[in-house]
């Protein structure tokens, strides 16, 4: 079946089955390979994508359900104000270390930042909770958080 996307601004159209995840469209179909499989379930947050603005697991995620949403991937996050600082802040900081989960981790704090724009630590707890790092550099992203925030470290 016929899909047109609209993934970071630009119109695509796709030929897969409807129970399609997004994640293999993304990866295979139209080679955004920026975007991690890490479990395929939905619980560690390597998958992450923006539909109108809103993070969600793309491994989980039919194609078949994406509609007319805008896809934003992390190669298209710096087209987004917030989505720039949030990278700056983490290339300054020097948050990734194997690098992995950071497109993720990416995705999930420019959302939370475009939402609420000087979060606190447990407003930021909540919107990365389900962002793993097995390098455990939890307190880079906290840091990088606050440091695009325009916050000082607390």
């Amino acid at each position: 079946m016929a899909y047109t996307l609209t993934v970071n601004g630009s119109p695509h159209t796709v030929d897969t089955e409807p129970s399609t995840p997004l994640l293999w469209v993304l990866r295979d179909l139209l080679e955004l390979v920026g975007t991690k499989y890490g479990c395929g379930v939905a619980q560690c947050g390597a998958c992450t994508v923006h539909l109108d603005g809103v993070p969600v697991r793309a491994c989980v995620t039919p194609v078949s359900r994406v509609g007319a949403r805008a896809v934003t991937t992390i190669e298209g996050i710096a087209a987004n104000p917030v989505g720039a600082r949030v990278q700056e802040a983490w290339k300054s900081l020097d948050v990734p270390q194997c690098g992995y989960c950071q497109a993720g981790q990416i995705m999930s704090a420019t959302a939370l930042l475009a939402a609420t724009p000087k979060p606190t630590d447990a407003q930021i707890d909540e919107a990365m909770d389900g962002n793993l790092c097995r390098c455990a550099t939890y307190p880079r992203i906290r840091k990088a958080i606050k440091s695009a925030s325009g916050q000082a470290e607390a």
